[in-house]
């Protein structure tokens, strides 16, 4: 059976939770994820938003493991910061409104083996864990993803966000503006 078809269970981690040989273990594995041909367009470079991530309060860094289905071995496949305070940076209407997804990479080696659309929600619980924690306005995640990225805007859409139609502001040319409200747990 082909290992390109395997399931796995997907979580994150965030970063800034963690100190010590953990948080420099999986730093050094995230600052080591590699873009596929042509993403650098549409995503930074995972060592710099890593370290900007790590300074900026605002910006929550998170690390996405994968344990291959009959492993027990997590393995880094990704990263993504949850960045509170700018949705307006993905074309949202409230900066305080939704939080902010942006960085979010699986690493080219472990593209297309399902890791996209379940971190995604992964990084939404994470999101909303995060304005639970810090008391946020925020009800929801928004993010921005360039129009000539069909694979991403496909994950993102399979995960249940929603498009909000098109943003112009984007480095790297038109990008749609999607959301996921969180699911009130009233």
């Amino acid at each position: 059976m082909s290992t390109r078809h395997l399931k796995s269970k997907v979580s994150v981690v965030p970063l800034k939770s963690l100190d010590g040989p953990v948080l420099e273990r999986l730093a050094t594995e995230v600052s080591g994820l590699l873009l596929a041909t042509g993403q650098a367009a549409f995503v930074g470079e995972p060592a710099e938003m890593l370290a900007t991530a790590l300074a900026d309060s605002a910006r929550h860094p998170f690390a996405i493991l994968a344990s291959p289905s009959g492993s027990h071995a997590d393995k880094v496949v990704g990263m993504g910061v949850l960045h509170v305070g700018v949705a307006t940076e993905a074309g949202w209407q409230d900066a305080d409104d939704a939080v902010l997804l942006r960085g979010f990479l699986i690493d080219r080696s472990c593209q297309g083996l399902g890791h996209g659309a379940g971190a995604t929600l992964a990084a939404v619980n994470q999101a909303a864990d995060l304005v639970r924690r810090f008391g946020l306005p925020a009800t929801g995640v928004v993010l921005s993803v360039n129009e000539r990225n069909l694979a991403g805007r496909a994950a993102y859409l399979k995960a249940g966000f929603m498009d909000r139609g098109q943003y112009l502001g984007g480095r790297s040319g038109p990008q749609r503006t999607l959301h996921l409200p969180f699911v009130n747990k009233g």
